[in-house]
């Protein structure tokens, strides 16, 4: 099974759709009248397609068991087909893509097993996913324009030389992986006055996307959030809080990180764990959804 520990939960939906075409319309009256032989096919074969979503793992080997937040089976006749509907939700960190195809398929096939008595011709066919929604795909394709990015990172030993950054280097992989390029990268010490003029300076300079990495835990060294917020023309609290909030979920420690994030005039400014692990969770934790905020800039206006 692919590995989906380090993806953020929200809600996903799936739409599937199957076709059972019958042979004659005596079949689809006797649906509709209630006589065919073993029962009412609608609602046994909904009840069976209910059942299939809730146990694609089971079947499906490389599915993940998931909670299904909501499930519902339609069914609607045009001429002879019977065009099935199924519509799967979730909160969680994978699609329902697969659950939803898979309730429509075993809807499609009960219905086939309840009607070869009265039609031996009954046909499946065009079982496909109709849409879907959520998760990174819906943040990402859509494009914005081109963001200058700034990494520093702030430690002493690594400014001294002693230490290699590597924290400081996964931002950047991360911010190439979401498309942004970084044009502005370097290490300076922990102190107060030498973060707060490198903060001002990059933003006169027209970085829109700014992040300090280091200095956010508790030893008297980590300066950075209390160098960081007093410049802040806006302050962003939640984007921290999902930080973490995705962080808690997986060590915590996490509750230890006083990261801040916020504008100093149109530059967003945020303070990252100095360790390497750290700063790679805070950036899947806040990307791309974080870009969204330069979309409401350009005009682009918010979602939903």
């Amino acid at each position: 099974m692919n590995n989906i520990t380090h993806k953020v939960s929200s809600l996903r939906k799936a739409i599937a759709t199957a076709t059972v075409t019958v042979s004659k319309q005596e079949t689809i009256d006797a649906i509709n009248n209630k006589l065919v032989p073993k029962g009412e096919v609608f609602e046994f074969s909904r009840a069976a397609g209910l059942l299939a979503i809730k146990k694609t793992s089971d079947v499906i080997p490389d599915c993940h068991p998931l909670p299904i937040e909501y499930a519902s089976i339609k069914h609607t006749i045009e001429g002879l087909s019977i065009i099935i509907s199924a519509e799967v939700h979730t909160i969680y960190k994978t699609g329902v893509e697969v659950e939803a195809m898979h309730g429509a398929s075993v809807v499609a096939l009960t219905m086939y097993d309840m009607l070869k008595p009265i039609d031996k011709s009954v046909e499946i066919s065009s079982i496909k996913l109709l849409n879907k929604k959520g998760g990174k795909s819906d943040f990402r394709d859509r494009p914005i324009e081109a963001i200058r990015c700034a990494v520093v990172v702030c430690s002493d030993s690594i400014s001294e030389g002693s230490k290699q950054d590597f924290a400081g280097k996964a931002i950047i992989e991360k911010l190439q992986q979401n498309n942004l390029e970084t044009s502005f990268y370097s290490i300076i010490p922990d102190e107060f006055e030498v973060i707060q003029s490198k903060a001002k300076q990059l933003a006169i300079d027209g970085y829109r996307l700014i992040f300090f990495c280091g200095g956010t835990g508790l030893s008297p060294r980590d300066v950075t959030p209390e160098a960081i917020a007093p410049l802040f023309d806006r302050e962003i609290p939640g984007i921290m809080e999902a930080a973490r909030g995705y962080g808690q979920e997986r060590t915590p420690y996490a509750m230890l990180s006083r990261g801040v994030a916020g504008f100093i005039g149109s530059s967003l400014v945020l303070t990252l764990p100095g360790s390497t692990r750290g700063a790679e969770e805070t950036m899947d934790a806040l990307f791309p959804y974080i870009l969204h905020i330069f979309r409401v800039a350009e005009g682009m206006g918010h979602d939903g």
